[in-house]
């Protein structure tokens, strides 16, 4: 059966912006096909180009949720639940964003509250390089999904700013979730500067593109350890105040069906709150990345 819905096995599918900022629809795809060399090159060139792409109307079981995602790369397997967690899906890379709960116990993880702005597992040594996350169960309203141009973030930086940047590094917090949840075994308090995680580039240059992008993983207890502290906070607010300008985002209002696609090293996303009466069901997997390159002045450039 042909991966292209309604369409000669001859044509690509449409590529339709969603924003000036970032994101794309690829329409006619069905996902729970095998997909030829052409429509997944078609894929990776559209993923590069805008960042985050959206495919609607999918029917998908998790295994060939998984099947789609490795042909993008090697999968990451699911990274630990909030205690408590009971996740039913009998799979290893299939991760449960859920506030259902099931025998008292929840099936999933991040409950129903606001996710602030964040990149996913930024705070291990090598961060995922993309995440798949496919639609189940959507509240009736709330619940949407924000997403933010990191490349047009440092671009838009003055240059003297660029400039002063660009070898630094930022530690980026492993003892909180970004629903500001803490991790299992670590539940005391941390200080910005006493907090463990993994140490980045604070710009990173992208491996396909050459592009340079902000790294700033989340907020809380960020820090630039190569700066007394005081300075470290007043950088990272600037940055955090400049790289989330409504300029720069394109926000997702999901429907059952819709998985997105976005690329881990320069899209940072957020989620906003919703009823907690209502349920919301999304899988998602995460397409194994590198270790983040520290910035290059040839990526400089503007053009996208």
């Amino acid at each position: 059966m042909s991966s292209v819905k309604n369409q000669r096995a001859t044509e690509a599918p449409p590529v339709v912006p969603l924003s000036s900022a970032l994101g794309a629809d690829i329409v006619g795809l069905d996902l729970s096909q095998h997909l030829g060399d052409a429509a997944l090159q078609l894929i990776r060139d559209a993923w590069a180009r805008h960042l985050v792409l959206r495919f609607r109307g999918q029917k998908l079981t998790d295994l060939q949720l998984e099947r789609f995602s490795a042909r993008l790369g090697p999968l990451d397997r699911v990274p630990p639940y909030s205690p408590g967690v009971k996740s039913h899906v009998q799979s290893d890379y299939v991760t449960v964003i859920s506030n259902v709960m099931e025998n008292g116990s929840p099936i999933g993880d991040l409950g129903d509250g606001e996710a602030l702005w964040h990149t996913d597992m930024s705070y291990v040594e090598v961060p995922p390089a993309g995440s798949a996350l496919y639609a189940l169960e959507v509240p009736a309203s709330g619940g949407n999904t924000g997403f933010d141009n990191m490349y047009l973030a440092y671009e838009t930086l003055p240059a003297d700013v660029r400039h002063s940047i660009l070898a630094l590094q930022c530690k980026h917090d492993i003892t909180r979730n970004s629903g500001g949840g803490k991790r299992s075994g670590y539940e005391g308090e941390y200080s910005a500067r006493g907090a463990p995680g993994a140490l980045h580039p604070l710009v990173r240059t992208h491996p396909v593109t050459g592009r340079n992008a902000l790294f700033l993983g989340r907020r809380r207890n960020a820090d630039i350890p190569s700066l007394p502290e005081k300075e470290s906070e007043e950088l990272l607010d600037q940055l955090w105040a400049h790289a989330t300008s409504p300029q720069f985002t394109w926000h997702q209002q999901w429907k059952v069906g819709d998985l997105v696609l976005w690329d881990n090293r320069c899209v940072m996303h957020r989620r906003d709150a919703f009823d907690g009466k209502e349920r919301r069901i999304m899988h998602r997997t995460q397409i194994g990345g590198e270790r983040p390159i520290p910035a290059q002045p040839a990526g400089e450039s503007t053009t996208h």
